[in-house]
């Protein structure tokens, strides 16, 4: 009867797909890592990771995508030297036309226009002369135009997420090594003041061995994810069906950097789980109630409202990332670093740092940013909070990938980075979707990470870029 038993539940697990190697770890397709299916995971054919270009006297960037982000990007950019803009392309002319209203009023030549239709954009990719494509598309566009733009001699940067499917990382991944051309997804918040101070008393060894770190997005945006003129085709709206951890570079990208991710530790598995949705079907229902427009969306089943993914590296380290855009919640990215010898936090601000028990007072604080104040900061950081972009972080990223692609300096933050970063949000969909199970986090670096030195917080070699 006991061996019947064992049998019998045996083989019940195995038909439903529980039992496997990793106590019923799934792979990044989301099958059981039992099944045997072959993974993908191409041989690297060149280390991106602390890959110098050669140098650009003069950066030559088109601008896709001019509805949100994309014209505070095309003005940031003009203000630092060495930077020609060169092309501006939407599928909206009146968009084209009023950025290129912005470059006359500063005495800036207007820049050749690509407009009309959604495939505009794949002449931009083409033309000669533009050295760098920067994306601000809506997220499904990310992967095309940076594999494309890549595909024909340029550099891509694109805002997050870089991808939306593994797929589309790996694609990223193979177009930057084949081409040899960078792939930096636009992840501003590395470059905010107190993520920077933060990560570099990490390299110091202030804060000791670093054990578990927090990040989040939690954003109230249920009224701008419902607003008609909010997004062009409700894509934003759109994307809010699917249940996962959505966004989540933001509070990642920091910790990342931190935590020496892709550089000496890698993700190893994470697991998700989604409360129910408590408000954006009942506001779909509501809305399509009184206006026709939004009857598309009554009766959908919209993500939850708060998503809490955690991951485990391979060093045995732990994150732990969330996801809210609906509940009415103070805006945070969490940003709370833990080690053997202290902590920092910056949320609710301002930031704090614990050596022990206790906070540091005022005046302690004041020593350690005296101390520990990254080089960059230093010598950008007062010009990008006049430019700015989210306090001057938006500008002190910009200035940042001009300096390196000028100087031919590898870039902070990689196509490595860009798929890693970006592969949380399908890893975490699969996860949700099959109770919490642990999900396998694909190694994009292909065992590079064991060698590959961490992000480099000093100008050498560069810090020559001016701004006008």
């Amino acid at each position: 009867m006991a061996t019947n038993r064992r049998n019998f539940l045996r083989n019940t697990l195995i038909g439903s797909g529980v039992i496997a190697a990793g106590l019923g770890s799934t792979n990044v397709y989301g099958r059981n890592a039992g099944e045997n299916q072959v993974r993908r995971q191409p041989a690297q054919t060149f280390n991106m990771c602390g890959y110098a270009a050669p140098k650009l006297d003069k950066v030559r960037i088109g601008f896709i995508g001019l509805g949100n982000r994309g014209p505070g990007a095309v003005d940031r950019m003009s203000h630092i030297e060495g930077v020609e803009i060169a092309a501006l392309c939407d599928q909206y002319e009146d968009r084209v036309e009023k950025v290129q209203k912005k470059l006359e009023e500063r005495g800036i030549p207007r820049a050749k226009s690509y407009t009309g239709n959604k495939e505009a954009w794949k002449a931009l990719c083409e033309n000669p002369d533009i050295d760098l494509v920067y994306i601000t598309t809506p997220w499904a566009w990310h992967t095309p135009m940076a594999v494309y733009a890549m595909q024909n001699g340029k550099h891509a940067a694109t805002e997050v997420p870089a991808a939306k499917t593994i797929d589309e990382c790996w694609q990223l991944v193979e177009t930057s090594e084949k081409t040899r051309k960078h792939c930096m997804m636009l992840e501003n918040t590395c470059y905010d003041f107190f993520e920077l101070l933060t990560l570099n008393m990490a390299r110091q060894g202030l804060l000791g061995e670093i054990v578990h770190t927090e990040g989040a997005y939690i954003h109230t945006l249920i009224d701008s994810n419902f607003n008609k003129e909010g997004y062009s085709e409700m894509w934003r709206l759109k994307e809010n069906l699917r249940n996962g951890n959505l966004y989540p570079t933001h509070g990642l990208g920091p910790i990342s950097q931190v935590m020496n991710l892709n550089r000496g530790d890698k993700m190893e598995y994470l697991t998700a789980v989604s409360s129910a949705d408590f408000q954006m079907a009942a506001r779909a229902a509501e809305l399509a109630a009184t206006d026709d427009f939004y009857k598309e969306f009554a009766g959908k089943s919209f993500r939850g409202n708060m998503n809490t993914t955690t991951i485990r590296t391979y060093k045995g380290r732990t994150i732990m990332l969330q996801h809210d855009v609906t509940t009415p919640r103070p805006y945070s990215r969490i940003h709370l670093v833990s080690g053997t010898k202290g902590m920092a936090q910056k949320y609710p601000e301002p930031g704090r740092i614990a050596l022990g028990h206790e906070w540091l007072n005022e005046e302690q604080m004041k020593e350690l940013n005296d101390k520990y104040t990254p080089e960059i900061v230093k010598h950008i950081g007062e010009m990008a909070k006049k430019i700015g972009g989210h306090g001057g972080m938006d500008f002190m990223m910009d200035w940042r990938l001009i300096d390196c692609l000028r100087n031919g300096l590898p870039l902070d933050e990689d196509v490595y980075d860009a798929a890693l970063w970006s592969s949380i949000a399908p890893l975490s969909e699969k996860s949700v979707a099959n109770r919490s199970m642990p999900v396998d986090v694909p190694d994009f670096t292909n065992g590079a990470w064991k060698t590959n030195k961490p992000v480099e917080l000093t100008l050498k070699g560069g810090g020559t870029t001016g701004v006008k």
